[in-house]
């Protein structure tokens, strides 16, 4: 349902995501060699897998549970991400001719942070589900 606000958060979460993949930066070597680039196997699964998880988790606005379980792995899945970001940016060697080279990091923090207020939400609402069952 489109308005409930976990649902807003997670598009969000997918727009960034799908923006990270339109406009990541090739990092190009002193050579002209590319260092890293959007289209590798390990960048673009877990790219693929944070939209995936946002949508099948937008889609499934019944199942607050699975919501939050799909958000949690969606979180974890951002954090490799993140960690494969910055390995790759420390374990490169001189300087690069993109001065951009760090600006991907970004994205799956604000990615991060969207899935956490996303999953507050649906924590909120499923308090809210049960104190009405209580009452019945």
């Amino acid at each position: 349902m489109i308005q409930r606000i976990q649902t807003i958060y997670l598009f969000i979460s997918v727009l960034i995501m799908g923006s990270l993949f339109m406009w990541f930066p090739n990092v190009l070597g002193k050579d002209g060699s590319i260092i890293m680039d959007r289209n590798e196997p390990l960048i673009f699964g877990l790219i693929f897998v944070s939209i995936a998880l946002a949508i099948i988790s937008i889609l499934s606005f019944k199942k607050r549970q699975l919501q939050f379980v799909l958000n949690r792995l969606n979180i974890i899945s951002n954090f490799v991400l993140l960690g494969v970001f910055v390995y790759r940016l420390l374990t490169l060697s001189g300087e690069t001719i993109v001065s951009e080279k760090g600006i991907g990091v970004l994205f799956p923090i604000i990615s991060i942070v969207f899935l956490v207020l996303a999953n507050k939400a649906i924590k909120r609402d499923e308090d809210l589900v049960k104190s009405v069952d209580r009452l019945r």
